[in-house]
């Protein structure tokens, strides 16, 4: 009776231990993956320059340059589409955005830069360096930004839809 007893607890220690390191695996392949998310996104050269020169201003204050996030200026993208769509300026949808990039890239942190109307990289970058809250975004303490800058076709005018991100 003991040695059955005996073997009964074994077994169940075993299955509670196996189970236990399978949970952990999974839970270290879920952060894995979070981080292996792949999203297709085509810059334009204004897109890559507008990148370079929020680079370039943050290395000449001593900040770390910004890495590229595909999946960041995907739903940049999005937000200029609604922007154009509905012939709007503002930051509606920021909440969904970031908490998307905060569930799907493990984000800790997430900010927001949008312009309008701007011709030149250059110009945007001016705008939002010469208006506080948008250079704390710029200066922020992040370290992967996204960015889209779409034209409505009807119009001419540009909207420039920039996020940062804490990863």
């Amino acid at each position: 009776m003991k040695t059955n007893l005996l073997r009964a607890v074994l077994l169940a220690a075993v299955i509670f231990t196996l189970n236990s390191c399978s949970s952990d695996a999974s839970e270290a392949s879920s952060v894995e993956a979070k981080s292996l998310v792949v999203a297709n996104y085509n810059y334009s050269v204004s897109e890559v320059e507008t990148m370079q020169l929020i680079n370039d201003y943050r290395v000449s204050i001593g900040l770390n340059s910004l890495e590229k996030i595909n999946y960041i200026s995907v739903e940049s993208e999005g937000h200029n589409n609604y922007m154009i769509t509905n012939n709007v300026v503002n930051h509606n949808g920021f909440v969904n955005r970031s908490e998307n990039i905060i569930k799907t890239l493990g984000a800790k942190t997430v900010s927001e830069n949008i312009a309008y109307n701007y011709s030149s990289p250059q110009a945007a970058l001016n705008a939002w360096l010469s208006s506080p809250g948008h250079k704390e975004n710029i200066v922020g303490n992040y370290t992967h930004f996204g960015i889209s800058i779409r034209e409505n076709t009807e119009t001419g005018k540009k909207y420039y839809t920039n996020i940062f991100a804490k990863i």
